[in-house]
């Protein structure tokens, strides 16, 4: 399922940001490291300590390339009377922003601009709906209402509507549930103490580098009952909101992630549509093994297998398409 969701998820970015399709840049785009004992220890970074500061100088010249080349490909898009009118891909949206103000929007800012969408922006989403599969999984009750709630929703014979996603708010509590128990930034992004302070009675010096562990805050029984329990319902008429800070999967303030809207209609979308096509069971009669390889991404350790097949009241449709 990692592999299917990440595709998903890949393509969808691709899309987005240049119009096509492509072929899976999983080996470029992977979670890496964002911190290395160079960080710590800076004279090791001049010796190119066991290669890594060559190794991500090498992967960055490879990444520098493929989004060069998505911006090259873009130029030659715009006056293209064959694309659709009125709608930009994300390059194009780019590079007319670098017509207007070019010695600003150079090439090199474009990259940066674009970069976060396929590091940020895939493996996060495609981790948090295997997370979620997995769950579900292991709940059939709450994968029963979630199919319950679509059926509601949706007309028959029609699949699932960015417009429904919405209308599902027992969905929403489901991948707000998985979320708080399987934040896939688990440390969230590194912060910089811009001067002297104090936090929780901790004197922390100007320039030190700073994680909040969303994963302990939001299994922390002080704040949550049964915090390692899987409960959708916990989030029933919970809105965007931060609920007391308890609740950070995506960060808070100026520093929170941007694409967190469009990755929880993504989610939704796919895991509803997923839901609503097919019927799902675990493999085996042993529950899915939920153990977490903790990295900069929390991934599982052993990756989602599942079995399915069409529902029967949808199999025309999906065979049509």
């Amino acid at each position: 399922m990692n592999s299917l969701f990440f595709e998903l998820v890949y393509n969808v970015v691709m899309v987005m940001v240049a119009g096509k399709r492509g072929s899976v840049m999983t080996n470029i785009f992977g979670p890496t490291k964002m911190l290395d004992i160079c960080d710590y220890i800076p004279l090791l970074r001049w010796a190119g300590f066991k290669g890594m500061e060559i190794d991500m100088e090498n992967l960055q010249k490879i990444r520098d390339g493929f989004l060069q080349l998505l911006i090259n490909e873009g130029r030659k898009q715009i006056g293209d009377s064959s694309s659709v009118e009125g709608k930009k891909t994300f390059v194009q949206a780019l590079l007319s922003m670098q017509q207007a103000e070019p010695e600003y929007y150079t090439d090199e800012i474009l990259k940066g601009l674009i970069l976060p969408m396929f590091t940020a922006g895939t493996h996060t989403t495609a981790l948090t709906m295997e997370w979620a599969m997995s769950l579900l999984l292991n709940h059939p009750n709450e994968l029963g209402k979630v199919k319950e709630e679509i059926d509601s929703i949706v007309a028959p014979g029609k699949l699932l509507d960015d417009s429904d996603i919405q209308k599902l708010p027992y969905l929403r509590c489901v991948i707000n549930e998985t979320l708080r128990l399987y934040p896939v930034g688990p440390l969230l992004v590194p912060h910089l103490s811009s001067k002297d302070c104090s936090v929780g009675g901790f004197d922390i010096p100007a320039g030190t580098t700073l994680l909040v562990n969303a994963w302990a805050i939001q299994r922390d029984p002080k704040l949550w009952e049964e915090p390692e329990a899987f409960k959708p319902e916990r989030f029933k008429g919970f809105e965007r909101g931060y609920d007391g800070l308890k609740f950070l999967p995506f960060g808070i303030g100026r520093r929170a992630c941007p694409g967190s809207g469009m990755a929880m209609r993504l989610m939704g979308l796919a895991l509803g549509t997923f839901i609503q096509c097919f019927e799902w069971k675990r493999e085996g009669h042993n529950l899915v093994d939920l153990d977490e390889f903790t990295g900069i991404t929390l991934s599982k350790v052993k990756p989602l297998e599942a079995l399915y097949r069409p529902r029967s009241s949808l199999t025309s449709l999906l065979s049509q398409l």
